[in-house]
């Protein structure tokens, strides 16, 4: 389909999503190349930028039109303020995070010339969205039609998030990142659908991965099978700057390629959450799987345009603008 197709969706992002997890603070610098173990290289100047993986989907949700509730903690540092201004300012609701003793999460991020980055994260104030902060939201937790998790919060809240919102006929999209092949069952039980990239597949279901990084000629036939018996009848593997496939056992056509959106990127940072959050608006929207996941490439593209995970997202106006007539 063309980009003015695809975007065409954006028209009809409308739903409620819930995210629970990560708000950290990015203090990101740029440099020509990363730099190698016990090497010092000179960077540019330092920046502190919004981030945290849950935030930042919880941001590109918002900035395309969805109704976005944010659940999780933040500090008593002056990084609390910043954090919770960034996301209303992006239109997300603050009311249920709470404030802990202590730092906010944070990362220092290194990006190169080409976009590429590292990201050291320090969990702070993130570590204390506990269980019990988790059924003390439930009410409000459970009024969105679609929940986002990701693991930068603790492993137990995460599965009583999903344990609820998915007892309550909430859709759960889970975003197994930062990776861990060890997921708890009642977790994969209570989750509909799995957001991994490639290599994190191949991980968590035993598969080899492709000589070459030869994805095209890979047998997803054999990964959807795979995908199915470990757990999840639907899942999006991203492919970085080759777009995503979408393993879908409801749909008719239960592998679907999507293509990437070839921009000049020059910072990657928060790409993979801006593609999450373009989801988690799609299906609290109503739309299929693999149409959110068509749209996420787009909105996902134009966020590696900018520098920093949140400050790089667009609006509906503004992604249009990037892509129509092209």
């Amino acid at each position: 389909m063309s980009a003015t197709e695809v975007l065409s969706a954006l028209d009809r992002i409308h739903g409620m999503v819930s995210v629970i997890g990560s708000m950290n603070a990015d203090y990101t610098v740029t440099a020509q190349r990363l730099p190698g173990p016990g090497e010092t290289i000179t960077g540019g100047p330092l920046q502190l930028l919004p981030g945290g993986k849950s935030g930042n989907q919880a941001a590109a949700a918002a900035r395309i039109g969805a109704t976005v509730q944010m659940f999780g903690a933040v500090g008593s540092d002056s990084n609390a303020d910043f954090l919770l201004g960034a996301l209303g300012e992006a239109g997300v609701n603050t009311t249920h995070v709470r404030r802990v003793p202590g730092a906010s999460g944070t990362t220092v991020i290194t990006v190169d010339a080409t976009g590429e980055n590292t990201i050291v994260y320090s969990p702070g104030s993130n570590a204390q969205v506990t269980v019990d902060y988790v059924e003390s939201v439930r009410e409000a937790l459970v009024r969105s039609s679609v929940l986002g998790l990701c693991l930068e919060s603790p492993i137990e809240t995460v599965t009583a998030a999903a344990r609820i919102c998915h007892e309550a006929g909430v859709k759960v999209l889970l975003n197994d990142s930062p990776f861990t092949p060890s997921l708890p069952a009642e977790l994969v039980e209570a989750s509909d659908i799995l957001l991994v990239n490639e290599h994190e597949m191949a991980q968590l279901l035993g598969i080899d991965e492709p000589e070459n990084d030869d994805w095209d000629g890979f047998d997803w036939g054999h990964a959807l099978e795979a995908m199915h018996g470990f757990g999840f009848e639907q899942a999006i593997v991203t492919l970085g700057g080759d777009g995503s496939v979408v393993l879908d056992s409801t749909s008719a056509t239960p592998i679907q390629r999507i293509a990437p959106v070839r921009v000049n990127a020059v910072d990657t940072t928060g790409c993979g959450d801006s593609f999450m959050g373009t989801v988690l608006a799609g299906l609290a929207s109503g739309m299929a799987l693999s149409e959110a996941a068509e749209l996420a490439s787009y909105v996902s593209a134009y966020a590696a345009t900018g520098y920093g995970a949140q400050a790089s997202y667009g609006n509906a106006a503004q992604i249009r603008e990037a892509y129509i007539g092209r």
